[in-house]
């Protein structure tokens, strides 16, 4: 006796996903919502393969010391190493500088995909998801970078996000000015540690960040994160920075000395220093970015309510130089703990003058933006706007003789030169009962029904399964349900086409 083969347990790996018709059917039409946006831009399409050898991809890894983790990779048949991507940017940034001589400048394109982590999955953190990027390289000014702030404004509108949605502003300028100003210039380890305090502010408030610049901060389930070291008043100029109006534009031309302290003094809680007048003139520049991009918002009819300079937003520590954005939406839902929280950023980007002149000696300015797919396909679904409905299916024209296929093949190709989706009914043909229920199973609009008695009669009886399904809902005697035949009606064999034509107008 032979021993049985054992069967393989049918399973997905941690952090990856099937999709079903609907959701593709759903994503599909969010994605050319933003497809047109961007193309109503002057944006175009490129696409770039899933691997990239894995230099490209680099150091620009976001929020990682160690240039390959994160990355799924593997060495081709000539020892090279190759990765899938990461993201949809550092990909970019290899397609530009390869065809640097034939591409317009400024190069503005944008590009629709799936990106890969290796990363440890959890609840919404998948190991493969969707990303829409726009990019604009070549283009060094405050201009362009204002110009993908609006373009997320607009998308959230065309998707009907509307008064749901704030895209929040500040400059990595800013940043590392206050940073060079408290003395951590040389000393990037601590940098980090307090860009990800900063990028709590939201979570844990004023407070809770103090905590974090200082000794450290003892959460909720009594685990310990270590702060940044820093003294009260190192921590209290960077609060002080936090909150205020840094582009508001009476303050642009006095940035330095006492006038920066009384811009940056929002209230007595949160006292500004000395440290004001070592910041590095890259503090400087930021502020006059913020303030040149604050203006072409209110120009375009952009107001705060939509787009507004934010201090505390913090993206890719070691991958932005300038301006950086994310569009965060603002309605409430329940987290796992039954909390209601603000659902968050599904979207962002900025500038990144440093990653395409890894491939070229001289400087490339370049900005753009990534929308998280999944994630705001989800916020659509919870407010309404995702078209998450079963794309209709196919006609499906039953098999009532097995010996007759090739007329109910006919059916179906004069049903498929005319543009309607259709197809024969392929399984067992023994119980008609399966037939219809396997036509709606697959959302079937109708079914097309020829007996031996329809064909000497030469008419079909055509199944209506919208209707019927509606017709039904008052009848409970099954004997009535098959009296009455709902949704059930025939026609010429001549006239189906056109019968199907109109009961699909109709639905």
């Amino acid at each position: 006796m032979t021993e049985k083969t054992k069967l393989i347990n049918p399973r997905l790996p941690r952090g990856f996903e099937d999709r079903t018709p609907g959701d593709i059917a759903a994503v599909g039409q969010m994605i050319e919502t933003i497809r047109k946006v961007y193309e109503r831009y002057g944006f175009d399409p490129v696409e770039t393969p899933l691997f990239e050898f894995t230099e490209t991809l680099g150091k620009f890894l976001p929020d990682t010391d160690r240039p390959n983790a994160g990355v799924f990779s593997l060495q081709d048949d000539d020892e090279q190493w190759m990765s899938l991507r990461y993201d949809l940017t550092a990909p970019l940034a290899r397609y530009f500088a390869e065809n640097f001589e034939t591409l317009p400048k400024p190069y503005r394109s944008y590009r629709q995909g799936y990106v890969f982590r290796n990363e440890k999955p959890g609840p919404g953190r998948f190991r493969q998801f969707m990303q829409f990027d726009a990019d604009t390289v070549g283009a060094p000014g405050a201009e362009a970078d204002a110009e993908m702030c609006m373009m997320m404004a607009d998308v959230m509108d065309a998707l009907g996000l509307g008064g749901k949605y704030i895209v929040r502003v500040n400059n990595r300028k800013v940043l590392d000015g206050v940073l060079d100003a408290i003395g951590l210039a040389d000393d990037p380890a601590r940098r980090l540690v307090v860009m990800r305090a900063i990028d709590k502010l939201d979570r844990l408030g004023p407070d809770g960040v103090r905590l974090l610049l200082g000794t450290g901060r003892k959460d909720e389930s009594g685990d310990f994160t270590d702060g940044a070291g820093l003294s009260s008043e190192q921590a209290e100029f960077i609060l002080g920075v936090l909150f205020s109006n840094i582009a508001s534009e009476e303050n642009t031309n006095r940035i330095g000395g006492p006038e920066a302290a009384r811009a940056l003094r929002p209230n007595a809680r949160f006292p500004v220093n000395d440290y004001i007048n070592n910041v590095s003139p890259s503090f400087t520049e930021g502020i006059a970015e913020l303030s040149r991009m604050k203006s072409l918002f209110y120009s375009g009819g952009y107001g705060p309510e939509r787009i507004k300079i934010d201090p505390s937003v913090v993206r890719g520590l070691e991958y932005y130089t300038g301006p950086v954005f994310e569009i965060e939406l603002t309605f409430k839902v329940q987290n796992e703990k039954g909390q209601d929280v603000v659902f968050g950023s599904v979207g962002g980007g900025g500038r990144y003058d440093g990653l395409v002149s890894r491939f070229r000696r001289e400087p490339v300015p370049a900005t753009g933006f990534s929308i998280g797919v999944s994630r705001l396909a989800n916020a659509l679904k919870l407010t309404g706007n995702l078209g998450a409905k079963e794309p209709v299916g196919p006609v499906v024209v039953l098999v009532m003789d097995k010996d007759q296929t090739a007329r109910y093949q006919a059916m179906v190709s004069e049903l498929r030169k005319a543009g309607i989706r259709a197809e024969m009914f392929l399984g067992s043909t023994k119980n008609f009962g399966k037939q219809v229920s396997y036509a709606d199973k697959r959302n079937a609009p109708a079914v097309v029904i020829e007996g031996s008695q329809e064909r000497e009669l030469g008419i079909l009886q055509i199944k209506d399964l919208v209707a019927g399904k509606q017709a039904a809902e008052g009848i409970t005697d099954n004997a009535e349900w098959k009296a009455a035949r709902p949704g059930q009606f025939e026609v010429k064999r001549e006239d189906l086409v056109s019968a199907i034509q109109k009961l699909l107008s109709e639905q």
